[in-house]
């Protein structure tokens, strides 16, 4: 069956090894039979760096190259450091935060989504310091334990500054979602970073369009399947 997978948010981290099992038995068996694999970011809980030497990225790199199927990633707000030498090495294509694909006869939009979060100002503030090329450049000139304490902050100070935010301002705004499709001429945007996995129907310029958006990998998987039928949004267990 000809289709394209599209998954994002499993946040893999050595302390979630349930989560790394699904993965890899995701790629050994389901990932197998598909035209291609977009990955919307957040594939890593944190990225300091494609020098880190953390045994479990070598281990993600190996067995994403042994998919044998084209393989593609947009960074995630947790993973934007990813960088050449790591998506040469786990043999995917980078692509940038917006891509718009062709799939099946349908113009496809993919994006991580939270450039969408525009009513989270505080998030999007901080969104554009951080990539600053020169910033980022400088970062990873830091030595590999000065980085690791610099993003272990970071983490720390974000999750507490999302406890006291309204959960519809970390959701996207829809007035940014349709600027966005119809900019590219869309009726059909997929997305993660919110971890509210949905299909939403929309009415964009007096046509019937959707927004997809993938869950998060915390107990279960979740994928987007897109073939001649259409976009189907599906959990499965580890």
């Amino acid at each position: 069956m000809s289709r394209t997978l599209f998954i994002a948010d499993l946040h893999l981290c050595t302390e979630e090894p349930a989560i790394t099992a699904g993965f890899l038995h995701f790629l050994q068996c389901e990932a197998q039979q598909c035209d291609a694999l977009y990955i919307l970011g957040d594939l890593f809980e944190a990225w300091i760096g494609d020098d880190d030497p953390n045994p479990l990225h070598q281990q993600i790199a190996a067995a994403l190259k042994a998919l044998p199927v084209p393989k593609f990633f947009i960074h995630g707000n947790r993973d934007f450091l990813l960088g050449k030498r790591f998506a040469h090495e786990s043999g995917m294509t980078l692509l940038p935060e917006e891509q718009v694909l062709t799939l099946y006869g349908q113009r496809v939009l993919i994006m991580h989504g939270d450039t969408l979060c525009t009513d989270d100002e505080g998030y999007q503030r901080f969104r554009a310091k951080v990539h600053q090329r020169w910033l980022q450049r400088l970062f990873l000139a830091l030595p590999l334990r000065i980085r690791m304490r610099i993003a272990a902050r970071m983490r720390a100070d974000s999750k507490q500054a999302n406890q006291h935010k309204s959960l519809s301002i970390m959701d996207v705004n829809p007035q940014a979602v349709e600027e966005a499709m119809t900019r590219q001429q869309v009726r059909i945007l997929i997305h993660g970073h919110t971890h509210r996995p949905a299909v939403h129907q929309l009415s964009l310029q007096g046509e019937s369009a959707q927004r997809v958006v993938l869950g998060a990998w915390h107990e279960q998987g979740s994928m987007i399947q897109v073939d001649a039928a259409g976009v189907q949004l599906i959990k499965f267990p580890f």
